[in-house]
């Protein structure tokens, strides 16, 4: 069928194989005729077979149905190969099924279940927990209506807890009697509803847990006891909405309440110290997980509000981002739960826009104005130069800088990062505004240098949305800023190891080349292909040669079009005065599309020293546990060309793009005269040592350089020129 080939086994399993082309089903298809001595062109070689659900249909009502053995103690193994039998074919299921309801034969099964426990009849309880498998494999909901109800579910529990495959019988009835506890969130009367209940939980808990995964040949068997549960739930809510339409209206007015009041015990109360109690912290976030799930509009509005009346420190939402960075449980657990619900607080997919006002822009607003700071805080501390340690790297002048992130630190990181992977893709300005202004995305790919790979893919992850965005401003941002230098370093250091990083990070040029976006390749080809050329497991970086060359023959092209009385030396203008015209224009241009995109963000008076305010943070966290002094590995030359990264706050973006460094060059002083395009000689040099490719930049020696850096304008050369 195209794509497919399809086939039947067992009478009743219908299988398929599915490929991506249909050149390569042809391919098998023919050699599985071809062992099979058919003609491949025809679409159908399996000799069809009659179906065995019409001959159900078709079977009549005086049909004999299949006799039981008699439900005693030492005939326990020939039922249970009866029922083991019948499961490869329908109508013998439907026959047995039958039997078993027509006689009341479950109920007799189950009084045996008693008698062998009793009597501790290990093997009769073994042949039991087949039976009662069986009998739940046979499909029907008359069945399952006997077996699940009140009187008999404890005892068909009781038969599966014995698998004979287990050393020892489970425990699942002590479980459900014993350790499960039912919660109201409000008084439930009715019996019947009660009842409801309970049986959808304990046949839920039959399902996921005593059941054994269904291979592939037996998921169609427990289909009814899925619709079962599913019915019952539909059940369920049906009643309880019968019974709690009229609290809607209070639980509201309650939950705005407790909000409040919630918010009132945490000003009250020394935040830090209640915190600390594990008790506290739990219940405090139960509640607040509760209120965001149950209106996460009133939740925003509220911290809206005491934006108005309250300082930055005690905002409910940077308390929220306090504790998920100061939390102490060494697989964050509690951090991760918090992190879910401040997703949910920024998702402009739940936020309400009315005629007049619109929650996404007030609260996004607010949200990067008084708490994206103190989120990015534990990120930008960690990548900052003073926090960062310098490795050697052999054979290279320069230094390579490894973040000292010890295991929790590197899964916080994640944590921060996978929310502003988050906020990439969702809050298109907002975000784009932030990223700029701090330079974010080159303090975030520090990060590829961390021995966590997880880590590492994060801050891949990161970028990779960016890029997906296809969004001009950012690619110009990664251009100027030269950031692709950290992840084709991670490559280079990757090696030939065939892992996650490196199929992640050809991905991402994959993506590039596919989707044609000209300005990365062209970027790319021009700084990175000398050191990528010898990558040739796959066509990617060849493909990006091509795409870069293809579109220079295209603008040769349109330059041969022009007339050539336009092209004409008469018309020439000086080149230097050119170059330096066409720069300004790109400088201004730059200014004006970014003041009409991306204004500046409003700075909040705690964002200038947010570092202060990280140290403040984890000053709870530092009490508590040890640090982890692990000794970095020292990072040594893979065998590749080597790049070295600066994270310095000095990016190109936008308005200050003239201060970013090239890989092979570097900017020269001006000489005293300010006229150091046409005096200074600038040697870029490439050398490759011991499988390094390091930049040496040769200067003029000027005596005068020194006296003049501080006033005289710096000329940086064109990328690729």
């Amino acid at each position: 069928q195209d794509t497919l080939i399809v086939w039947s086994e067992a009478e009743n399993y219908d299988l398929a194989l599915s490929f991506q082309e249909k050149a390569g089903c042809d391919e098998i298809w023919e050699k599985i005729c071809q062992v099979q001595g058919k003609d491949p062109s025809v679409e159908v070689t399996q000799d069809l077979i009659e179906s065995e659900e019409e001959h159900i249909e078709e079977m009549p009502e005086t049909s004999p149905l299949i006799d039981l053995p008699t439900c005693e103690l030492n005939k326990l193994e020939e039922i249970a190969d009866l029922v083991t039998s019948v499961l490869s074919s329908p109508i013998r299921r439907e026959k047995l099924a039958l039997a078993l309801e027509n006689e009341g034969y479950i109920k007799k099964l189950l009084q045996l279940f008693q008698v062998c426990e009793n009597l501790e009849n290990t093997e009769g309880l073994h042949h039991l927990y087949e039976i009662i498998r069986g009998i739940l494999f046979l499909n029907k909901a008359t069945l399952f209506e006997v077996m699940f109800s009140d009187e008999c579910i404890m005892d068909v529990v009781g038969c599966l807890e014995y698998d004979p495959s287990l050393a020892q019988p489970k425990r699942h009835r002590e479980f459900l009697t014993k350790t499960a506890k039912f919660k109201e969130v409000i008084p439930i009367t009715d019996s019947e509803l009660r009842q409801k209940i309970h049986q959808t939980y304990r046949v839920q808990y039959i399902q996921d847990i005593i059941l054994p995964t269904p291979s592939v040949f037996e998921e169609n068997f427990l289909s009814t006891l899925t619709s079962f549960i599913f019915f019952n739930k539909v059940e369920i809510v049906s009643m309880l909405q019968k019974k709690v339409n009229f609290l809607i209206s209070s639980t509201t007015i309650v939950c705005t309440f407790l909000l409040h009041r919630f918010w009132r015990i945490h000003q009250k109360i020394n935040v830090k110290k209640g915190m600390d109690d594990l008790q506290v912290r739990s219940a405090a976030t139960d509640i607040f997980s509760y209120l965001v799930e149950f209106s996460p509009s009133m939740v925003r509005e509220f911290v809206m509000q005491e934006a108005q009346q309250s300082d930055d420190d005690i905002l409910l939402i940077n308390v929220v981002i306090e504790q998920m960075i100061c939390d102490t449980d060494p697989e964050l657990g509690g951090a991760v739960q918090l992190m879910g619900l401040l997703r949910t607080l920024i998702d402009p997919e739940n936020m309400l826009a009315t005629a007049n006002k619109t929650e996404k822009s007030e609260f996004l607003n607010f949200f990067y104005n008084h708490c994206m700071h103190v989120l990015t805080a534990p990120l930008l501390a960690n990548t900052s130069e003073d926090k960062c340690e310098k490795d050697a790297v052999v054979g290279s002048t320069k230094s390579n800088t490894i973040c000292p992130d010890n295991y929790q630190t590197a899964q916080l990181l994640a944590l921060i990062l996978e929310l502003l992977t988050f906020c990439v893709e969702h809050h298109t300005y907002h975000i784009k505004n932030y990223i700029m202004n701090k330079d974010l995305l080159r303090r975030v790919l520090v990060l590829m240098n961390s021995k966590h790979t997880f880590l590492a893919l994060c801050a891949l992850r990161f970028m990779r949305r960016i890029i997906g965005l296809k969004d001009e401003f950012y690619n110009r941002y990664i251009t100027k800023g030269n950031l692709f230098e950290p992840v084709i370093n991670a490559l280079l250091d990757n090696g030939t190891r065939y892992n996650l990083l490196n199929s992640a990070v050809i991905e991402l040029f994959e993506f590039i080349r596919v989707e044609d976006i000209k300005s990365l390749i062209a970027h790319i080809v021009e700084n990175f292909y000398n050191a990528l050329e010898s990558i040739e497991y796959v066509q990617t970086f060849k493909g990006l040669k091509t795409k870069y060359e293809q579109e220079k023959d295209r603008q040769n092209q349109k330059l041969n079009s022009v007339p050539s009385i336009l092209r004409s030396n008469r018309f020439r203008r000086d080149a230097r005065a050119l170059e330096e015209d066409e720069e300004m224009w790109f400088n201004e241009d730059e200014e004006e599309e970014g003041e009409a995109v991306v204004p500046p963000v409003e700075k909040s008076k705690q964002e200038d020293d947010f570092p202060d305010s990280y140290e403040k943070f984890m000053e709870t966290k530092k009490a508590k546990e040890s640090e982890d002094k692990e000794n970095l590995p020292k990072r040594t030359s893979a065998g590749g060309f080597k790049f070295t990264f600066s994270h310095s706050a000095s990016a190109a973006n936008g308005a200050n793009g003239a201060n970013s460094k090239s890989v092979a060059a570097q900017t020269s002083p001006a000489s005293s005269n300010g006229s150091s395009s046409k005096n200074a000689t600038l040697t870029t040099a490439v050398t490759a040592t011991k499988g390094s490719l390091v930049g040496l930049v040769d200067y003029p020696d000027d005596e005068d350089d020194d006296e003049e850096e501080e006033t005289s304008p710096r000329k940086r050369p064109r990328l690729g020129s």
